[in-house]
């Protein structure tokens, strides 16, 4: 399927990168923000979409940052899009968001917590742009074939499947690298979500915390067990950011992280 200027898909189709802040936090943030990934990414020849939040709408506590705003949002995002070239993605909560978000947005993304609103699926599908579904931290890889099932339904094909763990007990996530072999047979390029699987949901009482120090091992994993992309979210100061702190690594490590994940690929082809 073609997101914007780029081409993703599964068997030969390229790895891709899915990587930015988790909410949008000024224009000068995110363009430089946007700037600094595809620098990064290009170093190491991955294709990659801007992600950034315009609404977080399902934080711990009411009293946590939320983003700018469906309409601030949209319109940063469209300027990092014309500025860098990057295909943008954001998450979308409602049916109603849709109509509005789909002339900007190159992905539209349905948070984990509502991987199975029937009718948010359907109108996401419906937008003509690709959707991002996530894996409900409840669900077992193999149930996303009904999500898959509800999106083609709906006439649409252009589908992307993130793995971002699974509930492990109290405040704690497991990735089942299994889920992504799986969720590979359905057709659809799959991406491990990489910093949202080492999230302790409510972890931190009001807020949720995180192990950042597992990022790279596990999306190591990830890419060696077979995957299409990552997904990553990155900060230049992740103990500082507003959201997802914890598990959000900085550029330095991005630029790490991805030369590992292009050395690995290089391996992979050769076996």
């Amino acid at each position: 399927m073609k997101i914007g200027p780029l081409e993703v898909g599964v068997a030969d189709a390229p790895f891709f990168l899915i990587a930015g802040p988790c909410v949008i936090e000024g224009e000068s943030h995110a363009l430089q923000a946007a700037e600094t990934v595809a620098k990064i990414a290009a170093a190491h020849r991955f294709p990659c979409i801007f992600k950034s939040s315009y609404d977080k709408a399902n934080r711990s506590s009411s009293a946590s940052y939320r983003g700018l705003g469906i309409q601030e949002g949209l319109r940063i995002l469209e300027k990092v899009r014309a500025a860098t070239g990057l295909p943008v993605l954001s998450d979308v909560h409602t049916e109603a968001e849709v109509a509005a978000v789909a002339p900007v947005l190159d992905v539209l993304q349905i948070p984990a917590f509502l991987c199975r609103q029937t009718d948010l699926l359907v109108a996401a599908a419906s937008s003509g742009r690709a959707v991002n579904v996530k894996k409900g931290q409840f669900l077992a890889p193999w149930d996303m074939a009904n999500v898959v099932e509800k999106i083609e339904a709906a006439g649409s094909r252009n589908l992307l499947l993130t793995e971002r763990g699974t509930t492990f007990g109290y405040n704690n996530l497991v990735s089942d690298m299994r889920g992504l072999v799986i969720m590979r047979q359905f057709g659809y390029p799959v991406i491990f979500d990489g910093t949202h699987s080492v999230q302790l949901p409510g972890g931190g009482g009001k807020v949720s915390s995180g192990q950042r120090e597992f990022v790279a091992p596990l999306s190591r994993a990830a890419v060696a067990v077979g995957c299409d992309g990552l997904f990553l979210e990155v900060h230049p100061d992740p103990d500082h950011a507003p959201s997802d702190g914890p598990n959000m690594i900085d550029f330095a490590m991005l630029d790490h992280l991805l030369g590992q994940v292009r050395r690995l690929l290089d391996a992979i082809e050769r076996i």
